[in-house]
């Protein structure tokens, strides 16, 4: 990626923070008039907390320590909060503009602007609070779900196959080794044949002893023909190599733009991220991939953006495994995910191919899930 387009990227989305913070702040303060000393910790508290999330990552470059954490995960939350006490402003500042219009207020507000004004602010906090409650312990605990395909293709001796899917971890200060030690014990309950995980398994870089645990954890997994992976946009904002290593370490295989024969009777091809195109690396095509792959055995894709199907459909693919989406994760992202890609969450069917898009595991930024439930799916594939 580009110098000037990361430059440019952060003054964007640092402004557009501290706007939207601005508006929050300026908006509390106002409705707590009257109230003396609470208004003033109502001022300081929101300042630290829109602060905690730069200066966490700021300082962590530095100096990174138990200190810089704390900031990073208080500041996390707080993005969430932030969202939704800037809605919820939005949503009251646009009733009070339509009240001035069409008088639709009861009385005893329009009497008492300023009780009015506090009541509204605890109402919206409490609401905010309330909803990143819900969002947190949502994400805690995944769904798990089951999905029978068939596929009209010979296997060689296998009749079945046993896959458990796991997408979008995000490892790293939010997801770390006692939330992946839960995920692991859930995909091994699936007693699976085969474990593919499409990609952003890792977000961030850890410490030593850290990555570690990782590794032995991801090595507790028991799949008898492997575990495989592919590049998400996530290994390569986190350092590609360095990522890449962890997983390599939990026994985990990378699949980079190639294909690998499993047990002499299907195939697992993995596609490198199309983040690699910005990163200056090259990405094959199917024709360059599928180089040498006997089309007659079934053909299992992961690539970690669900864009482009049709490509797969055309190339042979029997079944297309893709991540990314997190099916919007927070409310209203997914009404924009709905729009961005032809199918954001879930199964689909193309011609002979099949298609299924997971939400994943984890969370990325604020560690909730408000538009959506994390899951681990277990797919049974029977063959001709």
């Amino acid at each position: 990626m580009k110098t000037s387009s990361l430059i440019v990227f952060l003054i964007t989305t640092l402004l557009f923070y501290a706007l939207i913070n601005f508006h929050i702040i300026r908006r509390g303060f106002q409705a707590l008039s009257g109230m003396g000393k609470p208004r003033y910790v109502f001022l300081a508290v929101s300042l630290f907390l829109a602060l905690s999330y730069p200066a966490g990552r700021f300082a962590e470059r530095l100096w990174r320590s138990s200190l810089t954490e704390f900031f990073i995960i208080i500041g996390s939350f707080y993005i969430g909060l932030m969202i939704y006490l800037w809605l919820l402003v939005m949503a009251v500042d646009i009733l009070r503009v339509g009240n001035i219009f069409f008088h639709f207020f009861p009385s005893f507000l329009t009497r008492h602007p300023q009780k009015a004004g506090q009541m509204a602010a605890f109402a919206v906090l409490a609401m905010a609070a309330a909803i990143v409650a819900y969002g947190h312990i949502n994400s805690l605990h995944p769904r798990l779900k089951t999905l029978d395909l068939a596929v009209d293709k010979q296997a060689g001796g296998i009749q079945s196959l046993n896959i458990v899917l796991v997408s979008d971890i995000h490892l790293g200060k939010i997801v770390g080794n006692g939330r992946l030690e839960k995920i692991v014990k859930t995909i091994n309950i699936f007693k699976p044949d085969l474990v593919l995980m499409p990609g952003d398994i890792v977000d961030e870089d850890f410490s030593p002893s850290s990555a570690q645990k990782m590794a032995a954890t991801l090595q507790k997994i028991h799949a008898p023909l492997g575990v495989f992976s592919v590049t998400g946009n996530h290994e390569y904002f986190g350092g590609l190599e360095r990522n890449v290593g962890y997983l390599s370490r939990g026994k985990v295989k990378v699949l980079e733009d190639e294909a690998v024969r499993v047990s002499n009777s299907f195939y697992v091809i993995g596609r490198k991220d199309r983040t690699a195109i910005r990163f200056g690396e090259r990405r094959k095509s199917f024709k360059e991939i599928l180089e040498g792959v006997d089309s007659r055995l079934p053909l299992i894709l992961m690539d970690h953006q669900p864009l482009s199907l049709e490509e797969a459909e055309k190339n042979g693919i029997d079944l297309e495994l893709s991540g990314h989406t997190h099916n919007g994760q927070i409310f209203p992202l997914n009404l924009i995910n709905k729009r961005v890609y032809e199918i954001n969450w879930g199964y689909l069917r193309k011609g002979r191919t099949h298609y299924y898009v997971t939400c994943g595991v984890g969370t990325w930024g604020p560690p909730l899930r408000i538009a959506s439930h994390p899951e681990i799916v277990q797919i049974r594939i029977k063959f001709k």
